[in-house]
């Protein structure tokens, strides 16, 4: 998933701009995140199994570190796109409010309480991916 935005742009545009690899790190450790978030669940199985998971070699507490981690690096990959690109204050607002959404994401979720996993992932990723897409696309018709 993180390698799309790269092999979207060389198939759009027929060159591979170093800009573009701001949005490939930021879809990267978006998605990484989300998935060692959602892999926490799957602890006890990855024990039983001997699976080489996030969770299971770290535990969940440190998971979900790592996780919010991985989404720190990621906003700061989406800020830094919005200002290689020279988006404007709608897309930033869209950046910012995709920000918002994974705190909101992770406060859903402790490492003794994964009930809210689901909305946690499913819910609060599915708005951020249309979100940002509705801001940037409206930063740049407007």
């Amino acid at each position: 998933m993180g390698i799309a935005p790269a092999a979207a742009w060389v198939a759009v545009r027929g060159d591979l701009d170093p800009r573009i690899f701001l949005l490939t790190g930021a879809v990267m450790f978006w998605g990484g995140g989300f998935d060692v978030l959602y892999s926490c669940q799957d602890y006890d199985h990855d024990c039983r199994e001997n699976l080489h998971s996030v969770p299971r070699w770290f535990g969940i507490a440190q998971a979900l570190v790592i996780s919010r981690a991985f989404h720190v690096i990621a906003f700061g990959f989406f800020l830094a796109t919005v200002y290689a690109f020279g988006l404007g204050k709608i897309a930033l607002a869209g950046v910012i409010l995709t920000g918002a959404l994974l705190i909101y994401e992770h406060s859903l979720v402790k490492a003794n309480d994964l009930s809210k996993l689901n909305a946690a992932f499913f819910t609060t990723n599915g708005l951020i991916s249309v979100m940002l897409l509705g801001f940037v696309v409206a930063d740049r018709v407007i």
